[in-house]
């Protein structure tokens, strides 16, 4: 017959699939039930509705199971109390050797990818959705990062209007509906027009809590929405966080390649390299006849590229479409063959990207 024990035993096993500790040492197993042949494991999940319950409750059963091939078990999940949440945090805390959050060294992020334009009013949170979304499409592990705190986008383009959820393990950023992770100053504010009307020290620390204070998980690349030109919080961003490298967005009029030129400039100073130059709202295509019409003049960013020693990431034209679906919180649904060479060249980065580690990991 098998005994409570031996259950623990197997299900000190099992691992939570995005803290890789074990469910016991997390007190998440909260209750063994065994009579004959048949076991009851009680499970509190750390927050309602985990997205992991599923994968949870099938590795539980399946340890469980291979104590006896005749076992009937049974897995019941609930939700942690107040209680158990923070006697968890207080385990994590000690782990993390941390008297605050513990998010910050309970995340493995691979690539940290900054999206910058120098200048506002050239799309760049919109190649910054458009990034997420091919990676994500291509199966990535995606967040966004929406650090330009007095006007951010993310949200809106996105859909979404659920406020960030706390947990023992941090600041839970909401999903879009292709399972984006995205975190903003926007979903905080009790109406997404309430001005944020903040100096520089107090935006700087906005962007470190979310970078620090939110749990994450395992992300293969964290997309961070750069607020326009070069002034603190763009400082802070590549200066506090892992930055792997930054695409820069332009549009084909001389004073945004200027602008942009400055940004790449700032970037080279910092030491943080160029992923490349992608040039929006390159051309229009007109409905009846398919011809295409530079609105902007024809642009010289391959050239710009060039002398940044930098890739070239293609051109991208003004879709009404596209600024419909943003409009509607729809961007997800929109495709375009025109952000292929961004997505393969950052796709290409996370591939050859070492294997992140929890903080104080040795590798």
């Amino acid at each position: 017959m098998i005994d409570e024990e031996q259950v623990v035993e197997a299900l000190s096993q099992v691992m939570d699939p995005e803290l890789r500790r074990s469910i016991v040492e997390l007190g998440m197993v909260r209750e063994v039930d065994t009579e004959a042949q048949r076991v009851k494991v009680t499970i509190a999940l750390t927050v309602p509705n985990c997205p992991l319950r599923d994968q949870i409750a099938q590795d539980a059963r399946e340890a469980v199971e291979a104590l006896d091939a005749g076992l009937e078990v049974e897995i019941a999940l609930t939700s942690m109390t107040e209680d158990e949440r923070d006697r968890m945090r207080k385990t994590l805390q000690a782990q993390s050797r941390q008297s605050t959050l513990p998010a910050g060294n309970l995340n493995r992020i691979k690539t940290v990818i900054a999206v910058m334009s120098g200048k506002g009013g050239v799309g760049k949170s919109t190649v910054a959705a458009m990034l997420a979304i091919g990676l994500r499409r291509q199966g990535h592990r995606v967040g966004v990062l929406d650090s330009d705190i007095t006007g951010p986008s993310i949200p809106k383009l996105f859909g979404v209007q659920t406020a960030p959820s706390m947990s023992p393990l941090g600041i839970m950023p909401p999903q879009t509906s292709l399972g984006i992770k995205i975190m903003s100053i926007n979903l905080m504010l009790e109406d997404e027009d309430q001005a944020v009307i903040w100096r520089g020290p107090m935006i700087a620390n906005a962007i470190n809590q979310f970078w620090n204070d939110v749990f994450w998980g395992d992300l293969d690349t964290l997309i961070v929405d750069m607020p326009p030109g070069t002034s603190d919080a763009a400082i802070t961003v590549m200066q506090n966080l892992p930055v792997t490298g930054i695409v820069l967005v332009t549009s084909p009029q001389d004073l945004a390649g200027m602008v942009v030129r400055k940004a790449a400039h700032m970037a080279e100073h910092l030491d943080i390299p160029l992923v490349g130059v992608v040039e929006n709202m390159s051309y229009a295509v007109c409905p009846h006849c398919g011809e295409h019409y530079t609105l902007f003049g024809k642009g010289d960013t391959r050239t710009m590229a060039e002398a940044l020693n930098t890739h070239f990431l293609g051109e991208i034209g003004i879709d009404p479409q596209m600024a419909t679906l943003g409009d509607h919180g729809a961007i997800e649904a929109y495709k375009n063959d025109d952000f292929a060479d961004l997505t393969q060249i950052v796709a290409e980065m996370v591939t050859k990207a070492p294997a992140p580690q929890f903080a104080g990991e040795q590798g």
